[in-house]
């Protein structure tokens, strides 16, 4: 990326920040008045000192009235100071988490929002990253950014205004040594924006693999796949090494490069305000005012160039976030979309065409028609597109042309939500999150009262093992269900399907994990839920869909064959070849 697309980048990240701050703009105003008023009450103390200074030169010349109402005036000072610096952290931590949970709520809003593709084409630890560390980082150099940088630059100029009161001349030498900071200020800034927004990539990359390595620990060791892990993590630890010390050692140059420009300014203060006052220019109470203010005003530079570090971080930070807000989200519902009722379950596929990738052909003219109450199988090798009808028909990828249908309503002019309350899945894979059995069973329905879920439960056969759990349908299930087995997961995922009854059903290989003898209790209990709802079902194992109404073979996204089991059979064909392998004799 060029220089010019750096900066104009940068410039836009910056101006969405402003935006995230502008609803606390009264907030901000407050900070920096309070500001104002601890950087005038800082720089008045040498003033202060400096008095005391000249009351006490000379023999037998020490004002002690003097200096008693310099000391209570330097207390308030002191005390004002200390009391406005701390209403001004309340207020810019304030401003700050307020603006970070603006931004994450954004964030995981946005998130939520995304089609399936841009989920299936990142990794979820990359995502983690942007909302957690990506965050966090923004949220220090924000609150960093409020605390110092207008407070540092407010500092220099009220200094060189208090010495200017003094003595123009040494002002003059120090405004002429102020671009020197400027430049180092900018030196490090531009090398550092960079850096640590490859750091942040490095960093979200090491996130993901952990997530996916820690997410499947049995299959690493059941595969062992440490050593191979072991390489990755190494890998992926010294990128971030390199691009960490980089950033480091860039950022690292602020303070022994600003403490330079630091000693040539005091020293230049120095001899040239010893040399005037000799001369009977100023006295020597002014003279130590300036030295302290020559310390004050390079100190901001320090504190300047360690934002500015900090701040191009965030920035860095930010704009990854500001990247996952600015994926396009999923299709929005029309305007005028209507709400699917719960209806008979009638489906049809009028010539729909779709792709995942624009380049490779999957389904290119598919026309099916379901009636209510039919149970469809879905049957063929893996990659047919078997799960892709079930998302077409859920809507969690957009057909590309023709139309599908539901209850003779193209889905594209219905709700989601309410298309999606038509469906109820049971997949392979089996998802519960944390809390207690009976909330995990009313997922899709909260306002199911306690009958209902053991209803459903007992519907499911999962009802006798909750009632051996501890708390029975009060015991927590940790995050995943890893406290239940495989097994159990299922029945609790089937158990949440029977609690909604919906008009039709989608079962992706929905008893793979369970036992023999609990598999041919759910049948039945499947057999009661399919009973005048139309069914979906997806199978590898031939054997659970022989009393399917209508079995699609399919190879390549296209239905190569349709009947019943027997009539497939009799037909010889891809199907009878399928049933074959799975049950001839070895």
């Amino acid at each position: 990326m060029s220089t010019s697309k750096k900066m104009e980048a940068r410039g836009g990240t910056i101006r969405r920040v402003l935006q995230l701050i502008a609803p606390y703009r009264l907030l901000v105003v407050l900070s920096l008045a309070l500001a104002a008023v601890t950087v005038v009450a800082t720089l008045y103390a040498p003033v202060l000192t400096g008095r005391g200074v000249d009351m006490i030169l000379g023999p037998g010349a020490v004002d002690f009235a003097g200096l008693g109402r310099l000391g209570i005036q330097l207390c308030l000072v002191v005390f004002a100071t200390a009391l406005c610096q701390w209403l001004m952290s309340v207020i810019n931590n304030r401003i700050t988490f307020q603006v970070v949970r603006d931004i994450r709520v954004k964030a995981f809003s946005h998130m939520e929002q995304l089609p399936l593709k841009y989920i299936d084409a990142h990794r979820p630890g990359e995502a983690i990253s942007r909302l957690t560390t990506d965050v966090e980082q923004f949220s220090d150099g924000l609150l960093m950014g409020f605390t110092q940088l207008f407070t540092g630059v407010l500092t220099i100029l009220v200094t060189l205004g208090f010495m200017l009161s003094i003595d123009w001349r040494i002002t003059l030498v120090v405004v002429v040594l102020t671009p020197l900071s400027f430049f180092v200020a900018r030196f490090i800034a531009q090398h550092t924006y960079s850096m640590f927004r490859v750091q942040s990539e490095t960093r979200a990359e090491m996130t993901g693999l952990v997530e996916e390595l820690v997410g499947n620990q049995h299959l690493v060791r059941a595969f062992a796949y440490e050593t191979r892990a072991e390489e990755r993590f190494e890998r992926i630890n010294q990128d971030l090494q390199k691009c960490g010390v980089r950033a480091t050692f860039y950022s690292s140059l602020t303070n022994p490069c600003t403490r330079f420009l630091n000693a040539i300014v005091y020293a230049a203060v120095g001899v040239l305000g010893a040399l005037i006052a000799i001369a009977g220019g100023i006295t020597a109470g002014s003279l130590s005012a300036l030295l302290q203010y020559a310390n004050q005003y390079t100190k901001p530079f320090n504190d300047i160039s360690s934002v500015m570090t900090e701040l191009q971080n965030a920035l860095a930070c930010a704009q990854r976030v500001f990247d996952l807000i600015d994926e396009p989200p999923i299709r929005p519902d029309k305007p005028n979309a209507v709400a699917l009722h719960k209806g008979a379950g009638r489906v049809a596929f009028e010539h729909v065409r779709f792709r995942y990738d624009p380049a490779v052909p999957l389904i290119e003219d598919m026309n099916l028609r379901v009636w209510p109450g039919q149970r469809i199988a879905l049957v063929g090798p893996t990659g047919c597109g078997k799960t892709t009808l079930v998302n077409l028909l859920m809507r969690f990828y957009e057909i590309d042309g023709g139309a599908l249908l539901v209850d003779d309503t193209p889905i594209a002019d219905v709700t989601r939500d309410s298309l999606r309350a038509n469906f109820g899945m049971v997949l392979q894979e089996t998802w519960l999150k944390s809390g207690t059995v009976a909330e995990n069973i009313a997922y899709g329905k909260p306002d199911a009262t306690r009958a209902e879920i053991e209803a459903a439960a007992k519907k499911a056969r999962a009802h006798s093992f909750i009632c051996r759990l501890p708390l029975g349908y009060d015991t927590m299930i940790a995050e995943d269900g890893d406290n239940l087995s495989a097994g159990q997961r299922q029945l609790l995922c089937i158990a949440r399907v029977m609690l909604r009854r919906p008009p039709i059903l989608i079962l992706d290989e929905a008893t793979s994990s369970i036992d023999t003898r609990t598999e041919v209790l759910v049948q039945d209990a499947f057999e009661e839920l399919m009973r005048g709802r139309t069914s979906f079902i997806v199978a590898h194992r031939l054997s659970t869909i022989r009393n399917a109404d209508r079995i699609l073979v399919m190879k390549a996204g296209s239905i190569v064959e349709s009947g019943t089991h027997d009539e497939l059979l009799a037909k010889g064909g891809f199907y009878a070849r399928l049933y074959e392998s799975q049950f001839a004799q070895v």
